[in-house]
């Protein structure tokens, strides 16, 4: 399993492969009964993308043999006692990906010389992925967060410690007056600078909004130090996270996560409204999808759990049944990867906010 898709991540995952390029999706269930038939499923998805892996006359045996090892492997590595929303197996010559998401995914299984990526892609703008740096003297730790989780990053080059670090009793010393604070210290700040720059990589390699925990001494050198925590979405004055556990770290940040959530809802519908006023705006899917079709939407607005199951009938979409004949069941998620290719903002919003936009609307450009 990956730790987590950032933008790099999906972008790697998008290039073309040598065909075949097998994706498998399914959606998962975390919880009794649902869960119990998810196995069968997931096996009986493989046997059909085996089963089509040896049919189809553009496959050479050396790349079905390695293709169909490719997915054994992957089988190998799902762990559906965790599972989460969605499942998405990616495999093709030399290599397989497992992936979950908590966003679920229509079953299916295509060969193409891309990996079919608007799922995931659809799942990493939901999930709302955010940055949590919190700080010591000696130590600097970044936690990698969604609404429903939080793990320790290690791959960015944290934690960041100081070797050597000697922490006396600073208060006692302060008031004898032989020992400068530890925040005054030199080697304090050039470590904290480290941190800074260090920082500064991650957020340009996938920006996030950024949560910045410490003591109110540490906060305010940091600030001093660099551009970083003053860009901030919250500094949050709190010792000892530097050495916390998981759900410390959680309950710590999550009032600061729930505000700026609250805000941005406000925000995107505050655009909503003003676009509204100047004939810049479109509602429903049908108007959303001609839209992003034609690279028009600013900003796509979209209730966290709208799905819908449509038909392309040529110039609109229309109502459909799962397993019609040219149903697409995953149509919102295609909606937003293509607002993101063009380069719109995407912004998810609580289920019955859009109730007057039939779940998804748009600021248009022009």
């Amino acid at each position: 399993m990956h730790p987590a898709l950032s933008p790099a991540v999906l972008a790697e995952l998008r290039r073309p492969r040598p065909y075949p390029a097998v994706s498998v999706l399914m959606p998962t269930h975390r919880r009794e009964p649902d869960n119990t038939q998810d196995p069968v499923r997931l096996r009986n998805l493989l046997a059909e993308a085996k089963e089509r892996l040896q049919a189809d006359p553009e496959v050479s045996r050396a790349d079905r043999i390695d293709v169909v090892g490719q997915l054994d492997k992957a089988l190998a590595e799902v762990d559906l006692v965790h599972a989460e929303d969605g499942l998405a197996i990616l495999a093709a010559p030399g290599e397989h990906q497992v992936w979950t998401f908590a966003r679920t995914a229509p079953a299916r299984v295509v060969l193409s010389d891309t990996f079919l990526t608007r799922n995931l892609v659809s799942a990493q703008a939901a999930e709302r992925p955010y940055w949590v740096l919190a700080v010591a003297a000696d130590r600097a730790v970044l936690w990698s967060g969604t609404p429903g989780r939080v793990t320790e990053d290690r791959a960015h080059g944290f934690p960041l410690t100081r070797a050597f670090f000697d922490n006396p009793d600073p208060e006692r010393r302060e008031r004898i007056g032989d020992t400068p604070s530890t925040f005054r210290d030199e080697e304090t700040k050039t470590f904290l600078r480290q941190a800074d720059t260090a920082l500064g990589k991650v957020l340009a390699a996938d920006p996030r909004p950024l949560y910045v925990v410490g003591e109110a001494p540490a906060l305010a050198l940091l600030d001093a130090a660099g551009p970083i925590a003053k860009e901030a979405t919250a500094q949050i004055p709190h010792g000892g996270l530097a050495q916390a556990d998981v759900e410390t770290v959680r309950k710590v940040v999550g009032p600061a996560v729930r505000a700026h959530a609250e805000q941005e809802t406000a925000d995107a519908l505050a655009r909503l409204d003003k676009a509204r006023g100047r004939s810049g705006f479109a509602a429903g899917l049908d108007e959303v999808w001609q839209a992003v079709g034609e690279g028009r939407v600013a900003l796509l607005v979209v209730e966290e759990n709208h799905r819908a199951t449509v038909r392309d009938a040529g110039e609109h979409l229309v109502p459909a049944e799962a397993g019609e004949a040219g149903a697409r069941e995953d149509i919102v998620d295609e909606v937003v990867e293509r607002a993101l290719d063009t380069g719109a903002r995407v912004a998810f919003v609580p289920d019955g906010t859009l109730a007057d936009a039939r779940g998804i609307a748009a600021d248009l450009r022009y």
